[in-house]
């Protein structure tokens, strides 16, 4: 085992037994039986180190969401990607709160975001978006992490076996259409539904140029 994986293993190790989501530099290197400078050299500063630590206890929920790909409902993914992300909260508490601890988010975050927006995307591609795409994504997102932080942060408050769900129904209201749009559409929802199936499948007859153009227009008509 190198010395970067020494150093992390032992890190998750005492992240997972902590009470306070943390650990002390000395005791990850007493652990991994490194000096000081070795850690330093391979994360740069704790910080460093805390993000490298948050991406490994990531990379199982992420891996798994990788793995499942879209299915026929982006709806419906969409409530499970919001269900998978609190019940890894609460199953990794300590991990979780690390993760919006930190000055600087680790890549977990972007990648865990990217995923949402490319199924937001997808809805909208199906007529289901009421919201632009970067206002549903700062939604859900504050949304599903204030629940998930709650939960594990005030268990004693946020009692209601039924509240993640209440607030994702809640949020998803807001942002969703009921069903496929069996009238025609307002013209700013037409174009945010154009416009996510532009992204999706540009088509050949147009350059690269009329594409980024069309899309221009299509913003601003949403």
């Amino acid at each position: 085992m190198d010395t970067r994986t020494r150093i992390l293993q032992a890190a998750a190790d005492l992240l997972s037994r902590s009470s306070e989501a943390d650990f002390s530099t000395r005791a990850v290197c007493e652990a991994a039986g490194v000096g000081a400078p070795a850690l330093y050299r391979q994360f740069g500063d704790k910080d460093g180190l805390l993000a490298a630590v948050v991406d490994l206890g990531f990379e199982k929920y992420l891996a798994s969401k990788r793995a499942a790909g879209p299915s026929h409902d982006p709806v419906q993914d969409l409530r499970d990607g919001w269900d998978n992300h609190v019940s890894f909260a609460v199953l990794n508490p300590n991990y979780y709160r690390l993760l919006y601890s930190l000055a600087t988010p680790p890549k977990a975050a972007a990648e865990a975001h990217q995923l949402l927006v490319d199924v937001l995307e997808r809805c909208a591609a199906a007529g289901r978006l009421k919201v632009s795409t970067r206002i549903a994504a700062q939604m859900v997102m504050a949304a599903n992490a204030g629940v998930a932080l709650s939960l594990i942060t005030r268990p004693g408050i946020y009692t209601d076996p039924d509240f993640s769900t209440r607030v994702r129904d809640s949020v998803h209201a807001a942002i969703l259409t009921d069903a496929p749009a069996t009238r025609p559409e307002p013209i700013a929802a037409t174009a945010r539904t154009l416009g996510a199936q532009l992204r999706q499948d540009p088509p050949e007859t147009l350059t690269e140029p009329e594409i980024g153009l069309l899309q221009q227009w299509l913003t601003q008509l949403s």
